[in-house]
């Protein structure tokens, strides 16, 4: 039998997600779309496996993560941990300490959170959370910048790109890996890399531009 990274999620849980979680993804930027979750849902589960932990939670967590995403990003990651908490239908699959516990590890999902993640589920979705691949990383900022800020030139997307990339995922930046493991610790490094070759990181940003605005 073929295996897939939704082995041991529970089917009816999964059923719901996809009809009534997922599509609200679809509202949202291209960076934070229905990819984005599923991107998080496929690594959460690679790193509840790894860590022997409960992988309908982490299902949950990974899905919910941004739906916070329908009020002010700034806070999204609070709303996400509300909408949560307050949708009962999850109680057919768990119980309030469950909840409590998927709630808050949705709240601490944030890279800019003030403090670390208070469970396991917050380092697993917080990690999830951080596709560290270069292309992906700037292809979002690209994707974000044209969904919020359509006026700015190409210079000025370009110079937002650089600046956010400065702050958020250079060797300086106020990004850490809650678990640092393998694969997405390796892309970090690569990321970093990248941020300090101006030339290599403009011929992606170029190439990756044409790509989102083509058509």
């Amino acid at each position: 039998m073929q295996t897939t990274h939704f082995d041991g999620v529970d089917p009816t849980l999964r059923a719901f997600i996809d009809a009534e979680i997922r599509p609200q993804y679809t509202t949202f930027d291209a960076a934070h779309g229905t990819d984005h979750m599923d991107s998080v849902v496929r690594r959460s589960l690679e790193l509840a496996r790894l860590r022997g932990v409960d992988i309908n939670v982490a299902y949950a967590v990974a899905a919910y993560h941004d739906l916070g995403l329908q009020g002010p990003r700034a806070t999204h990651h609070l709303l996400s941990g509300q909408l949560l908490r307050a949708d009962d239908r999850l109680s057919q699959w768990f119980d309030d300490h469950q909840i409590e516990l998927m709630a808050q590890a949705v709240e601490d999902h944030r890279a800019s959170c003030p403090h670390p993640p208070r469970s396991i589920y917050g380092c697993i979705v917080s990690e999830a959370d951080r596709d560290m691949t270069p292309e992906t990383v700037v292809r979002r900022c690209i994707q974000y910048g044209l969904g919020h800020h359509p006026q700015l030139s190409r210079e000025a997307h370009y110079e937002r790109v650089c600046a956010h990339l400065d702050e958020k995922y250079s060797t300086h930046g106020y990004l850490k890996l809650p678990l640092n493991e393998g694969e997405n610790a390796r892309k970090y490094r690569e990321l970093q890399s990248l941020i300090e070759q101006p030339a290599a990181l403009r011929d992606l940003f170029d190439r990756l531009f044409a790509e989102c605005t083509q058509g």
